[in-house]
């Protein structure tokens, strides 16, 4: 985002909400004040935006949501949003168990246990990745998630979550993390534990950043769903047309992909992030 301001001659103002949401209010609010000519963020979580949008709104000042969406009835309250479809995300993480079926079973027992590290409680991509994955696996009634917690997007969440998954639950198949932070800091307690993650325990997870990808390369991790955070060409493309006047999708899904190991070792070395 910020590079591409630069080069485009864009006055890019910044605020970092520390993942939380009055952070997030409080500089919409200032940007307000300030008379901006667009104010675009991702919001930390779905609910709770109306009375500050309806601000912004008020003031003539148009709102592009960026990689997360908000939960509200009144969508006039932003001009687009950009970003995944979270949903789908889900859905690619689902179709690969229900391929890969059997090379999952790892104890051959006839069935798939699958734990869940689950993003930030109200998150957009949290809720979503959830229902697509869940939506998938349903066509197979031999996989099952038997544990569901919030590792909070975090590497040290996900190691924690997954301790204490390794010590309740038996005979776990797979792991399906929210993102890849978590999918290595559960990657950190499977090693902890004596096994080997990637064989010992399936590993699925979404995002594909570097780290991430290099832990597929090295099949610690089986399956990486992308989610392209690269959203800053498109970002100023769309602030620029709605400051003209002209009319843009309510709607902008950004391209992405999924890598398996092989796949991940052929474009390691040009993952920007």
């Amino acid at each position: 985002m910020q590079d591409t301001a630069k080069s485009e001659g864009v006055d890019l103002k910044f605020s970092d909400a520390q993942q939380k949401q009055e952070n997030q209010i409080k500089a919409i609010r200032s940007y307000i004040q300030q008379k901006v000519d667009v104010i675009a963020f991702s919001p930390v979580v779905e609910t709770g935006w109306d009375t500050v949008l309806l601000e912004a709104k008020r003031a003539k000042i148009p709102v592009i949501l960026t990689d997360r969406s908000v939960d509200s009835t009144d969508d006039s309250l932003y001009e687009t949003f950009l970003g995944s479809d979270f949903v789908q995300e889900g859905e690619k993480a689902g179709d690969w168990l229900v391929e890969n079926a059997a090379d999952s079973d790892v104890d051959g027992d006839g069935s798939i246990k699958v734990v869940e590290l689950e993003g930030t409680t109200g998150a957009a991509p949290a809720i979503d990745r959830k229902e697509g994955f869940g939506s998938k696996i349903a066509a197979d009634d031999s996989i099952e998630v038997v544990a569901s917690q919030t590792g909070d997007f975090t590497r040290d969440g996900g190691k924690k979550v997954m301790e204490t998954f390794l010590k309740s639950e038996k005979g776990i198949d797979v792991v399906y993390a929210h993102n890849d932070d978590m999918g290595l800091g559960a990657i950190e307690a499977i090693k902890a534990a004596g096994m080997k993650p990637g064989t010992d325990i399936k590993i699925i997870t979404v995002d594909a950043v570097k780290d991430g990808m290099t832990a597929l390369s090295k099949g610690e991790i089986n399956f990486i769903v992308e989610c392209n955070p690269l959203l800053g060409p498109q970002l100023m493309d769309l602030a620029q047309k709605v400051v003209d006047g002209e009319e843009v999708p309510k709607r902008v899904v950004t391209e992405e992909t999924t890598f398996d190991q092989e796949q991940a070792a052929e474009v390691l070395d040009q993952r920007q992030y």
